[in-house]
């Protein structure tokens, strides 16, 4: 079934959050993604408050950076969350902006090497196993788990470049795609996350997330998307400028899920002036297309 998400963007502030978590819960919004963008929220802490204050919500990281945070201290992270609230977090992990990185001594040389080492070790320890590995930046001796999660976790991994996006599909069990990506270019990551499952002799489904920007309110709202991709992008691909009313975002996001996303995340527009009202709007796509 086609899953609509919204995100919960760390341009609102902390205290913002509990009234966000439960007005996209009353709303009937399934999960409500979180970024842990430098410097500003982290997106663990955030989480656990957020399972807290609901009681249906799944939870998405999206993205927890790897460079940030030591493999294990991670493992340990995502189980104890997934212990205290069973199947409700969605945990993804990336790169990071290199920028960011660089700013706090964690930027790599090879961040394709540091996910093809980090992205195995952190599924092999939620899974319970032993690790030990030596690698270029992801060494763990004899490492287990003492509280590993209950019920099998997947690990998702963001990516947009060919080389990354063919990575997570060796390594990870779905891609996050960021926004600015219409419906072709989804269909061609997900064909290339396909090839390096099939790369690597894995077999099952490759998830699919991709987020979109949207805006609820008419006209107005699709004037507002389509200056805020001018802006960031240089242009607005009439596929992307998705604002109305419900019906007019269900609509616009269902080529995405022609193309193979298996879930449409919302994300709010740069400086939405009621997050309540959207996390509204995205409860009420999200009926359109159960």
């Amino acid at each position: 079934m086609p899953r609509i998400g919204a995100i919960f963007t760390p341009s609102f502030p902390p205290e913002a959050l509990r009234n966000a978590v439960q007005t996209a819960e009353a709303e009937g919004v399934p999960e409500l993604w979180l970024w842990e963008d430098c410097f500003r929220e982290s997106a663990f802490a955030a989480a656990s408050a957020a399972l807290a204050w609901t009681e249906r919500l799944r939870i998405g990281i999206g993205v927890a950076p790897m460079p940030f945070r030591n493999v294990a201290a991670l493992a340990m992270e995502i189980a104890t969350v997934e212990r205290l609230f069973p199947g409700r977090l969605i945990p993804g992990v990336g790169h990071g902006v290199l920028s960011w990185m660089g700013q706090i001594g964690a930027r790599v040389a090879s961040p394709l090497t540091l996910m093809r080492e980090y992205v195995p070790a952190l599924r092999g320890l939620l899974a319970g196993e032993e690790i030990s590995t030596d690698g270029r930046y992801v060494s763990l001796d004899q490492v287990r788990l003492d509280w590993p999660p209950a019920q099998p976790v997947a690990v998702l991994a963001a990516g947009e470049g060919p080389k990354t996006v063919r990575l997570t599909g060796e390594v990870a069990d779905g891609t996050i795609l960021p926004d600015g990506s219409n419906p072709e270019r989804v269909a061609r990551t997900l064909a290339l996350a396909r090839e390096g499952r099939e790369a690597a002799g894995r077999d099952g489904a490759h998830e699919l997330i991709v987020f979109v920007i949207a805006a609820f309110g008419g006209d107005e709202a699709r004037a507002a998307v389509r200056v805020q991709l001018e802006k960031s992008k240089g242009e607005a691909d009439p596929a992307l400028v998705i604002g109305g009313g419900p019906e007019d975002v269900a609509a616009a996001v269902g080529p995405f899920f022609d193309a193979g996303a298996t879930a449409v995340i919302l994300q709010p527009r740069e400086g939405e002036p009621d997050l309540a009202a959207f996390l509204a709007g995205a409860g009420a796509v999200s009926r359109l297309h159960a």
